[in-house]
């Protein structure tokens, strides 16, 4: 019996499967599902049913301010031929691109300095909460704080006159894209800098003391081991920054003094004014935008692979 037994198992003979599972064994599989269950919920009530109701609501018919429950394209044909739907996107995506770049490079050369040239970790900690302190306020207060600053009669303005750098103040510092990529950087400098600084912080000081006794320059290690490992951190700063800018209207409203606009103020304004169909087809546009720039990142960087390793 003994030596049946045994090919009964290496067989898979049914009279093998019908043994009797342990007890609590499929507790112990629905566990998981118990765990995620509430979190699936919110997401379900909170994000997935608004956002299909938008999808739904972009294909509604509007007469004057009357919403006509029905399946029609036409918001769809205004958005894709409006020239200046299109001007609206390019101000946008060109605002995403050039505050990432900005802020890119601010959060690696910071997170780079806390991680490999301050060697107290209590001085790194100390400093990196000094990054955090502008958050301490409202962002609406940060933002309105360039205004006396950059303006005519300003604080940076006056300097620059009393240094003799130049003789009138400068124009295009307030109330212009040059306004609204400031306070951008300023705003969301943070959420590059976090993902940036906790990837760096998990390299192994042995391999980049292993190149430096190789011979390999400050350089060459940045480019060929910081960068590389730390690219998970980049990957999330830059979901994060280029997902921030997409969706921000009042920014662009206030710092550029209304000479300036971009997808997301005009919806501002068509939700103001009563258009609620073409504003829902605008948002799922953007939607599908940014899906494309974050899917684009993610084919890039493997983040959950990379998180897990």
């Amino acid at each position: 019996m003994g030596t049946g037994g045994a090919i009964l198992r290496l067989a898979g003979h049914p009279l093998q499967a019908m043994r009797p599972q342990p007890l609590g064994t499929s507790r112990v599989t629905r566990t998981p599902y118990l765990l995620v269950a509430p979190l699936t919920v919110v997401l379900i009530v909170f994000f997935g049913i608004p956002l299909v109701l938008v999808v739904v609501v972009s294909f509604f018919d509007l007469d004057k301010f009357d919403i006509i429950p029905t399946f029609v394209l036409t918001n769809y044909a205004e958005v894709f031929g409006s020239s200046l739907t299109y001007a609206l996107y390019a101000k946008t995506i060109t605002y995403a691109l050039i505050v990432w770049a900005i802020t890119l490079v601010i959060g690696f050369t910071v997170s780079y300095f806390l991680v490999f040239h301050v060697r107290s970790v209590l001085v790194q900690m100390a400093l990196f909460l000094l990054c955090t302190v502008p958050f301490w306020t409202s962002n609406v207060i940060r933002m309105i704080s360039w205004i006396p600053f950059l303006g005519r009669h300003g604080l940076f303005n006056q300097s620059l006159i009393a240094v003799g750098i130049t003789d009138h103040p400068l124009e295009f510092l307030l109330f212009s894209n040059f306004s609204v990529v400031i306070a951008y950087v300023h705003l969301f400098s943070l959420f590059m800098i976090v993902p940036i600084f906790n990837s760096m912080a998990r390299i192994d000081r042995a391999v980049i003391e292993a190149a430096v006794d190789g011979g390999a320059s400050r350089a060459r290690v940045i480019t060929e081991i910081v960068i590389p490992l730390s690219k998970t951190g980049i990957a999330l700063g830059s979901i994060f920054v280029i997902a921030l800018v997409m969706g921000d209207f009042f920014v662009v409203k206030i710092m550029s003094g209304g000479q300036s606009s971009s997808v997301v103020a005009a919806m501002s304004n068509e939700i103001a004014i009563l258009q609620y169909p073409p504003a829902a087809a605008n948002a799922v546009c953007l939607l599908i935008i940014v899906m494309l720039m974050v899917a684009a990142i993610m084919r890039l960087v493997d983040v959950r692979r990379e998180l897990s390793g």
